[in-house]
């Protein structure tokens, strides 16, 4: 409860709430640091109308029932918290087909973290609503510098309520704090240093490094652009000006297993595929991707991983719908508007001795979004 007044700032015996009340010497070193508080309260125009403790007798057992029960949330969050980096380093993650333990992954981060997080809440909301003395005091308002005596006064009034808090007499919260707190700490730095736990590119052939259009995925021979169903592709297939998403021509190919694999084969006019092989023949990465006037281009927007596949024939722009990205394919399929900030990899391709498009090698550039270990 404050009563707020606008009146001046007085250290005399008659200002505020203190009226009538001779002043404390505050360095006096008789005087309790409750006494202190007291004097500070009084010259700030406080009156303490109630302060006093929730319990009857100090240790009593009401207020051990309410230790133990504050001692057990922190110790909560602490497991969860615990719990949650256990998982979070030794819990297998990588993606596999069908329903596996790896599922859960995810799930019982976010479960394990948010119960840290609301037992850490519970447990402060109930130290202050359950042990904390209860005080109700008035207050108005003033203005002024404040003098030497007010500096000692706050500072032994912080280290009061520092007191007060009853860490040093409750040894079972102070280990409680520790042991909940310690594990919730590592949590917050776990994604900082996850990386510097388990590099996920360890594997002689880094899964990220490589799609289904790699001739190993195929016994070593060129991969074949196939259609959905799983049938090749011819030149004639695709129309001047026409475009066809395309899969590697391998068991699997255009299921989730190869999620990173799907490519525009596109057909380009004359004299866009004459500009589109000049622009391609000057980059060291893209040199000798096309065959005549076809190249293919990764349909996975570089920007968030959602499917580039909106082609404007008539500017040769790639759009992605998600966040409206457009890339140029005359010019190596480089950025021209929107979020997406590296070009599209281009899928070197040719044809082979029956006449069906294949991938000369796999793409020379890593396919999808960004990520920090990309060369």
């Amino acid at each position: 409860m404050t009563d707020v007044k606008d009146e001046p700032h007085g250290h005399g015996h008659d200002a505020g709430h203190g009226a009538g009340t001779e002043p404390v010497d505050v360095q006096d070193p008789r005087l309790s640091r409750f006494d202190i508080v007291r004097e500070g309260a009084r010259r700030d125009d406080i009156e303490i109308l109630v302060y006093e403790s929730q319990f009857t007798g100090a240790n009593s057992k009401a207020e051990k029932r309410v230790v133990r029960n504050i001692a057990l949330l922190f110790l909560l969050s602490g497991a969860a918290a615990l719990a949650f980096l256990i998982i979070y380093i030794w819990w297998p993650w990588q993606f596999e087909l069908g329903h596996s333990i790896n599922d859960y992954y995810t799930a019982l981060l976010g479960i394990l973290l948010g119960i840290s997080l609301f037992a850490l809440g519970f447990a402060i909301l109930a130290w202050a609503k359950k042990l904390l003395p209860h005080e109700v005091s008035i207050q108005d308002r003033h203005t002024s510098p404040s003098s030497d005596d007010d500096r000692l006064i706050t500072g032994q009034t912080l280290v009061y309520m520092t007191e007060e808090l009853g860490v040093q007499r409750r040894p079972l919260l102070k280990g409680a704090i520790g042991l909940g707190l310690a594990p919730l700490g590592l949590v917050a730095a776990a994604p900082l240093i996850g990386g510097l736990i388990e590099n996920p590119h360890k594997d002689a052939e880094p899964m990220m490094f490589r799609t289904g259009f790699d001739p190993a995925a195929n016994g070593g021979k060129p991969v074949r652009l196939t259609r959905g169903d799983g049938t090749p592709v011819r030149p004639e297939d695709v129309s001047i000006g026409g475009q066809i998403t395309v899969f590697p021509g391998i068991p699997g190919g255009a299921t989730n297993e190869y999620a990173d694999s799907p490519t525009l084969l596109i057909h380009l006019r004359e004299d866009d595929a004459e500009r589109a092989r000049q622009a391609s023949e000057n980059d060291p990465r893209n040199k000798g991707t096309m065959w005549g006037n076809y190249l293919a281009y990764s349909k996975i927007c570089t920007h968030a991983g959602c499917p580039a596949s909106l082609y404007e024939q008539q500017t040769n722009r790639l759009l992605c719908p998600c966040h409206q990205s457009q890339f140029l394919i005359t010019d190596n399929a480089r950025p021209i508007f929107g979020p997406a900030s590296r070009r599209l990899p281009a899928l070197p391709i040719t044809v082979d001795a029956e006449g069906f498009f294949v991938a000369s090698s796999d793409y020379r550039e890593t396919v999808g979004p960004d990520f920090w270990e990309r060369p």
